[in-house]
């Protein structure tokens, strides 16, 4: 089974898992430097639906909301990476700054951010609830993030 699809191909997969009684649950972020932060987030979030998608922002997307030194992981090989990982079951990429357009789009039935979030914040939040979805949100995993291995990577080695 392929895994990353761009969004079309990845709808016409979406619908035929709905039409056989399936949940979707989406989320979405960078995902540069991965760590356990993301991979705890990554699993909770697979348990909450039959099927998981995650959509990565692109290379441009990422300079665009952490600054012009980032992404260090080129977009193909996050999404290889994110593919291996068993509770993920579609990555597609988006160059959007947000996911909105792509949730709308998609239409999941359950829209999931980290702890980090508010959900008052979560982008899509009011979309999905408005076609009987729901919003989950998975506990932060405090202290575990891509800018503090960076910093740490810079304080030992610069």
């Amino acid at each position: 089974m392929q895994k990353i699809l761009n969004r079309q191909d990845l709808k016409i997969e979406l619908d035929k898992l709905r039409a056989r009684g399936k949940k979707i649950a989406f989320t979405n972020g960078c995902f540069d430097i991965l760590h356990v932060g993301h991979v705890r987030y990554l699993r909770e979030a697979g348990k909450t639906a039959d099927v998981l998608v995650l959509a990565l922002n692109s290379d441009s997307s990422v300079r665009e909301i952490k600054g012009e030194k980032r992404p260090i992981v080129p977009e193909e090989e996050r999404a290889e990476v994110l593919a291996s990982f068993e509770f993920i079951n579609y990555i597609t990429i988006f160059s959007e700054q947000t996911p909105l357009e792509l949730i709308n789009y998609l239409q999941p039935d359950i829209l999931i951010k980290g702890g980090d979030w508010p959900e008052e914040k979560v982008v899509g939040r009011n979309e999905v609830k408005k076609w009987g979805g729901r919003v989950v949100i998975v506990p932060e995993i405090a202290g575990k993030s891509t800018t503090n291995i960076v910093e740490k990577i810079k304080k030992t080695y610069c």
